[in-house]
């Protein structure tokens, strides 16, 4: 399968954390389980992503961006759904700015 190009990798995981801070502010219960769902599909492209060769203003926000990706589970976003919503929008924007000139 022929990887994605890097910008449009990062929109991805972007869009996911979109939908997820969306769903989480606006919805959490009836939607607890396509949160979790787009949480593990985003862990598979960061992971991947991870593995590849990046600018370094790139890089540099991802691993940022990668450690705290780590803390995100469907438990912590139940605890206190407005701040991990907050979260997730938060790094969908600073990742999509990051996309735009990578």
């Amino acid at each position: 399968m022929k990887e994605l190009p890097l910008n449009i990798a990062v929109m991805d995981i972007s869009q996911n954390l979109a939908r997820i801070g969306n769903w989480t502010a606006d919805s959490f219960d009836e939607k607890k389980s396509l949160i979790e769902r787009f949480l593990v599909q985003t862990q598979v492209y960061v992971t991947n992503l991870s593995k590849r060769k990046m600018p370094k203003n790139l890089e540099l926000v991802f691993l940022r961006f990668e450690k705290e990706f780590r803390g995100f589970s469907i438990e912590k976003f139940a605890q206190n759904k407005d701040e991990w919503a907050e979260k997730a929008l938060t790094w969908a924007n600073i990742l999509q700015h990051r996309a735009s000139i990578a």
